[in-house]
């Protein structure tokens, strides 16, 4: 996947509100929300809210404000759904072959249970 930015993804029309979200969090760079087919009991999304489609496509084109905000909006987010002593997993797909399904940069923090290996080998 080139980072090459799509107006009308899924993320783009939820930040431009035509798409409503469970919100979780949101400043002034972020915004997060619940997936609306979550993979474990605690499944966010945390999103920048400018246009990159990458975790390289961001850390070279974002502010020094952008990049602490989305990291910063991790933590909160894990303390918000009460997974930041228990455990959390945190998960950004970037490209085909890690199959990323929107061309906008997501971080998905997964918890609420025993999450098991990372990957499995194959």
């Amino acid at each position: 996947m080139a980072d090459v930015y799509d107006d009308d993804n899924i993320f783009a029309r939820i930040l431009r509100g035509e798409i409503p979200c469970k919100k979780v969090y949101e400043d002034t760079h972020t915004l997060a929300f619940d997936d609306i087919n979550p993979q474990a009991p605690i499944h966010t999304l945390v999103i920048p809210k400018g246009k990159y489609v990458s975790m390289k496509d961001f850390t070279t084109r974002a502010s020094d404000t952008e990049l602490a905000a989305l990291l910063r909006a991790v933590g909160k987010v894990a303390e918000l759904k009460g997974v930041h002593e228990s455990g959390y997993r945190i998960l950004a797909n970037a490209g085909v072959n890690a199959h990323q399904e929107v061309p906008h940069l997501h971080i998905h923090i997964f918890g609420g249970r025993a999450l098991g290996s990372m990957l499995t080998s194959k």
